[in-house]
């Protein structure tokens, strides 16, 4: 019986677990697309994942943790702008996010921009909420000046 219990125990904190995972998009459209039917603004988050120590730290200390996974389920559309030096990457996202790392100035890294989108003459308009970097102080600083620049849409 005690078996059983546990199994079931660990089925159920399995599906939990896995309806709290974050979905990074890669492609702009599809991220689009999501942000216009849910209505929330996009996290453009513009990384060097695989050399950028400030990117793996502002992952490891917020972005890869449950506070930053439930406010960005309830608050944002994840798109990952990532400028690898050793990982492999599709050409079409290299331009994308070469294209999009000019448009919005990106000097530095990480940068993460907060964005609106709309279509106008059938070109993709970004309406700029702010941006922001890694933040000292865990989840509950970044998220604190993250709410400051959406609130202001």
């Amino acid at each position: 019986m005690k078996k059983i219990f546990i199994t079931l125990l660990l089925i159920v904190c399995s599906f939990a677990v896995e309806a709290q995972e974050l979905v990074w998009q890669t492609d702009l459209n599809k991220a689009v697309a999501i942000s216009e039917k849910s209505k929330k603004p996009m996290l453009l988050f513009f990384t060097g994942s695989d050399w950028c120590g400030w990117c793996i730290r502002l992952q490891k200390e917020v972005l890869k943790t449950p506070e930053f996974t439930k406010w960005a389920n309830e608050n944002v559309v994840l798109l990952e702008l990532d400028f690898p030096r050793r990982t492999p990457q599709l050409p079409e996202i290299q331009k994308q996010n070469n294209e999009l790392q000019q448009f919005f100035g990106i000097k530095g890294y990480p940068t993460v921009w907060f964005v609106n989108t709309s279509m106008v003459d059938n070109k993709l308009n970004f309406e700029k909420l702010g941006s922001t970097g890694y933040v000292a102080g865990g989840p509950a600083a970044w998220i604190g000046g993250a709410n400051e620049i959406i609130k202001k849409k």
